[in-house]
């Protein structure tokens, strides 16, 4: 049963209560390049971005955002540590959402006009709460970062704004392994309603990161927990939206784009289907439309997939067999497989 959360407005995009999860990723531009950051912001958008955050280590990076929010095709959130002042001039220049921790801002009078600029712009905060930069007397109380420890410093956090009159929060536990990212957001799912922002931080490079990701993610999102998400990997941050929707996509949560099935070969195997595949999930990873495409090997399994597929191949001794909705349209050579299962995969989304 999913976890039953308020919802807020992140600018156009509904976060909880019910409303879609949203996948979110983070430029790693120079704020202050605002060409750079909204080249970077466009793309992530085409990938399927629905939220961006954008850090904010100085003024000139928070007076940037004027710019950027301007021409922003997507809700805009700004990341911001320690200086209320750049709270205030990111709000001034139109942002979407703050990611601030009201504890490390300082004295109470700041989060105050931090929170009061929120308020009147119905602007949401995110507490983001991050395993590698807990509160020290935290660490001291529970000898490292632990789950418990997350959630009390959450819940602190959250007891800071409320007790200044401001609901519109969302939260995040972030921590570099899974068990204890799990953990975490399970305790405080039985515990409050906001929404839930889910991530598994710093989790690797494109390949390492993508697993646990998908692991740890959607070990939540199986369990209901989730209102929106970030894939953080080193690399593109075009990749974290893909693998984003990925997940989403293999748990029925969300429909963006082709489904995929392709076996993964063996010796029965006739056709050099491996580059095969490669190709077409390259080429069509873009289509809007969602339809399951299959790429098969051989006569065992290849047929029965291919049938159950909209589109599909199933192959044979230097040739394959083309399908589209159980059908078969024709016999392809080898050489032209890839090819045409596009071609037929376009045309029966345009035709849908």
């Amino acid at each position: 049963m999913a976890h039953k959360t308020r919802r807020i407005q992140v600018g156009s995009v509904a976060v909880g209560g019910g409303a879609p999860v949203s996948v979110q990723s983070m430029c790693n531009t120079d704020t202050r390049d605002v060409a750079a950051t909204l080249g970077q912001i466009r793309d992530l958008a085409e990938a399927g971005c629905e939220i961006v955050r954008c850090a904010v280590p100085d003024r000139e990076a928070a007076e940037a955002l004027r710019a950027i929010r301007a021409a922003c095709p997507i809700p805009l959130i700004a990341d911001i540590h320690f200086d209320y002042q750049l709270a205030l001039i990111a709000l001034d220049a139109g942002v979407d959402g703050l990611r601030i921790n009201p504890g490390n801002i300082g004295e109470r009078w700041k989060v105050r006009e931090v929170v009061k600029a929120c308020a009147e712009r119905a602007v949401p905060i995110r507490i983001g709460v991050n395993g590698g930069s807990l509160e020290k007397e935290l660490l001291e109380k529970y000898g490292h970062a632990t789950a418990e420890a997350m959630v009390e410093s959450a819940l602190g956090h959250v007891r800071i704004l409320e007790d200044l009159g401001f609901d519109r929060i969302k939260i995040s536990l972030k921590a570099s392994d899974i068990r204890r990212t799990v953990e975490a957001y399970r305790q405080l799912a039985a515990c409050c309603d906001y929404p839930l922002h889910i991530g598994i931080t710093e989790a690797g490079t494109t390949w390492s990161g993508t697993i646990k990701s998908a692991v740890g993610l959607g070990t939540l999102l199986y369990d209901g927990i989730g209102d929106t998400l970030r894939v953080s990997l080193t690399g593109d941050p075009v990749e974290e939206v893909r693998v984003g929707w990925e997940i989403l996509k293999s748990l029925e949560l969300r429909e963006r784009g082709p489904v995929f099935v392709s076996c993964p070969t063996c010796g029965r195997c006739q056709i050099d289907l491996i580059p095969i595949a490669e190709e077409v999930e390259r080429r069509l990873h873009d289509l809007p439309k969602k339809i399951t495409v299959a790429v098969m090997g051989c006569v065992v399994n290849g047929p029965g997939e291919a049938r159950e597929a909209d589109v599909g191949i199933a192959g044979g001794k230097g040739q394959g067999l083309l399908f589209r909705h159980g059908e078969v349209v024709r016999k392809v050579p080898e050489a032209e497989l890839a090819e045409a299962l596009i071609e037929e995969a376009r045309r029966l989304a345009e035709e849908e």
